[in-house]
């Protein structure tokens, strides 16, 4: 009975001193905190080289490609602006994509049609996985078993701001157009 009582009196100091929690490396969120959206006007799409792999010009202020995507694991880069507030102390972040067919006609989303990285640095590697400069990388962008997509998103563990967001046509991929609706930065869930 004692030994119960010290090891609950630990975890009531830990969870009074913050050590248990999760979520963001800075600034914690506080649960109840409403989600940051990110004002999509402010995005910056840039065009991206393979082999190597590098960021090309910036196109403009779109959250859509402006030129079909042709080739298999074709990308497209939007850059989060300096200037965003601090969001590391969210623990999840959704994304929403609608996705388009060659003739730029609206298409449902599924599995195997896009796939997305969240990375610090535009100018490190971004294919990675995980690790260094990538915050997550996640499939089925949209799809049934993706979860960026969904209301809980994906977790996001950041010790700082993201960079950029990275999104990619997969293998075989009917979508030409990637349009991203809604990025919101949140602590359980968020539904437009």
């Amino acid at each position: 009975m004692k030994r119960m009582s010290v090891v609950l009196a630990v975890l009531v100091a830990f969870s009074l001193l913050g050590c248990a929690s999760g979520g963001g490396g800075g600034a914690q969120a506080a649960a109840g905190e409403p989600p940051f959206l990110v004002d999509l006007s402010t995005m910056t799409l840039y065009s991206v080289t393979n082999n190597p792999d590098a960021l090309g010009a910036p196109i403009g202020n779109y959250v859509k490609n402006q030129e079909p995507m042709t080739r298999n694991w074709e990308d497209m880069m939007l850059v989060f602006p300096a200037d965003m507030p601090d969001v590391t102390g969210y623990s999840r972040v959704t994304v929403l994509v609608q996705y388009y067919n060659a003739d730029d006609q609206p298409i449902a989303a599924a599995d195997s049609m896009g796939m997305a990285s969240m990375i610090y640095d535009t100018a490190q590697n971004w294919r990675a996985d995980s690790g260094g400069n990538t915050i997550f990388k996640t499939f089925n962008v949209g799809g049934a078993s993706g979860t960026l997509a969904r209301p809980r998103g994906e977790r996001f563990n950041a010790r700082a701001n993201p960079g950029a967001l990275l999104l990619q046509r997969n293998s075989g991929s009917p979508a030409a157009y990637i349009e991203v609706t809604a990025i919101a930065f949140h602590n359980d869930r968020y539904e437009p």
